[in-house]
């Protein structure tokens, strides 16, 4: 079925907390096992009719915010969401407590109960009234950033569309356009910092309503987080600044030099890789589609298949339009058994980065989702993206027809990218630390401690007054996931560490990277992240020596890498 041929209804709240609870009372009566599973597969499939009217309410919803319908059902979704999850926990207590667990976990495996103790730690019908505030909150701010129309060389912009001038090769043209964002974030900053402060103040109370102290044990749980803790990241984090912020430094002074810049350099200049302009993909929107599926085509009679339903059916809506929310992601329609991309193509290398990263999300669901439980066809969020970050990088194979003569330019850029990501990805996740560690900060105390994590993962950012927003330490308030989704930015550094051990492999063979990286997509969501890993013969992460070695062959590729001809 296409995408706009899918029907949406929204179904009646006080039905759908009826079936919750009468199941809930027919598994806690269940005299045998058989009995329990029948009751189980019943929820199963109630679960699948209402969160894909909820998703459909979403993506509608995102697709165009200024729409009134989807706009009315997502501030339902919003209202009626935590309502529901009271129903969902009082199942889940049931499920916890069945005489039948043994039994269960011998046929699906006992990570279901593991990570259902985790969301019982997550959840109480004492925080609804904050839950219901908090998608309010961050509905507004994802509207404020989806309306933005910014004035540019006689045009106007949404932030997404203004992307691509971010980056042009004229500097004076470049900067004009880093200024013109900025500004436009000046403009709101009083509502940005409203609208945060808001919600740091409504994530502390509910965590200390839980029992916690604060939010930060809230917001592990919330993640999802079963293999590894606070500690752990936290070394990770060490490792960062050890062994990669020193490689990325190097990467950003050769960038100077070649762009023939003082270092460190200003915001604006660090966003420009070479001095003739950054990689561009060749063609439209729709010739960028049709190279992925001929990448896809090639890489595996599997992805094959899914990607040519992708497009058959309507699910991927990719086209940067004015009130469209920001960013992109990858969703799956659960009655259809369907994965969905939503993304903003602006003409530059994100758009194919983009069909390989979202489509990875898209393609791990595809081989999964059949899965039962359902919760089984997506592992835990940083596990997740391992499956996208490393299929941009097996995306090579078809640099040349996604990039034509900027090809080589992507190759050197994507991966300089990623070894440059990570220490920002961690500076979000240490900046969130902070700010619930001390929720009382004002939003002057906030910007000057992202402001001095700046000086310790990106040392080679100028700090200078061209661009107020960026220098005065208020530039991660672009970073939607800190207002959307606490703590949900170290999963991204986490998983491209793992994506760089794949790129390592691709460079070898190929073909045994690949099976590498289905061992591990095929397991879904049923094994922790860290048993992933292991399963498929991968290190993880939170090995000192995993970082210390993806960085050294990295840095001796890059070293190596011939860019003679390109400026």
């Amino acid at each position: 079925m296409k995408f706009s041929e899918m029907p949406y209804e929204r179904p009646d709240p006080e039905a759908v907390k009826k079936a919750l609870q009468e199941l809930t009372e027919r598994l806690k009566n269940a005299k045998s096992y058989e009995e329990a599973k029948a009751i189980f597969l019943e929820k199963e499939a109630q679960s699948k009719l209402v969160e894909t009217s909820a998703t459909l309410a979403q993506v509608r919803h995102t697709i165009d915010t200024r729409d009134e319908f989807y706009d009315g059902e997502n501030k339902f979704w919003d209202s009626i969401g935590p309502e529901i999850a009271e129903y969902e926990h009082a199942w889940t207590e049931v499920m916890l407590a069945s005489p039948f667990r043994g039994d269960f976990a011998a046929e699906y495996g006992d990570l279901m109960f593991v990570n259902a103790e985790i969301e019982q730690k997550a959840f109480s019908p004492e925080i609804i009234p904050e839950l219901q505030k908090e998608n309010e909150l961050t509905t507004e701010y994802a509207k404020l950033i989806a309306s933005a129309q910014i004035p540019f060389e006689g045009g106007v912009y949404t932030l997404s569309q203004l992307t691509p001038f971010k980056t042009d090769a004229d500097d004076a043209r470049r900067l004009a356009a880093w200024k013109a964002e900025g500004q436009w974030y000046k403009e709101h900053q009083a509502d940005l910092d409203r609208i945060y402060d808001k919600l740091v103040h409504l994530r502390d109370t509910m965590g200390r309503k839980l029992g916690y102290d604060g939010y930060t044990p809230l917001g592990y749980y919330r993640m999802g987080r079963n293999c590894y803790t606070k500690e752990d990241v936290e070394q990770f984090r060490k490792a960062v600044q050890k062994y990669l912020v020193p490689v990325a430094d190097a990467i950003k002074r050769e960038q100077a030099k070649r762009l023939q810049k003082d270092y460190p350099l200003s915001f604006a200049d660090s966003a420009l890789e070479f001095r003739s302009g950054n990689p561009r993909p060749v063609g439209t929107a729709q010739d960028i589609l049709e190279q992925g599926k001929k990448f896809y085509d090639a890489l595996s009679p599997e992805t094959s298949e899914f990607f040519r339903t992708m497009l058959d059916s309507e699910l991927l809506d990719v086209l940067s339009t004015e009130g469209k929310s920001a960013g992109g992601y990858c969703t799956g329609i659960l009655q259809y058994e369907l994965p969905f991309i939503f993304a903003n193509f602006n003409g530059t290398q994100h758009d194919v980065e983009v069909v390989t990263h979202e489509a990875g999300h898209a393609f791990a669901y595809w081989m999964n989702r059949k899965r039962v439980p359902i919760a089984y066809a997506w592992p835990s969020m940083e596990a997740c993206e391992v499956h996208s970050m490393s299929m941009e990088f097996f995306g090579w194979m078809n640099a040349d027809g996604f990039f034509g003569p900027d090809a080589r330019k992507f190759k050197y850029s994507h991966l300089a990218g990623a070894l440059t990501f990570i220490p920002y990805g961690t500076m979000v996740d240490h900046f969130q630390h902070i700010v619930y560690e001390h929720p009382e900060y004002t939003p002057a105390e906030r910007h000057a401690a992202w402001k001095e994590l700046l000086g310790v993962y990106m040392p080679w950012m100028k700090l200078d007054g061209d661009i107020p927003f960026y220098a005065e330490g208020e530039g991660w308030q672009r970073q939607t996931h800190i207002y959307e989704s606490p703590f949900y930015y170290i999963d991204y550094c986490l998983a491209q560490t793992v994506s760089l051990e794949f790129w390592a492999m691709i460079q070898k063979d190929r073909e045994n990277a690949w099976k590498h990286y289905m061992a591990y997509t095929k397991q879904g969501g049923s094994k922790t992240f860290v048993e992933l890993l292991k399963n498929a013969d991968l290190v993880t992460p939170f090995d000192e020596a995993c970082l210390k070695g993806v960085c050294e062959t990295a840095t001796k590729w890059l070293d190596s890498f011939d860019l003679s001809g390109i400026e």
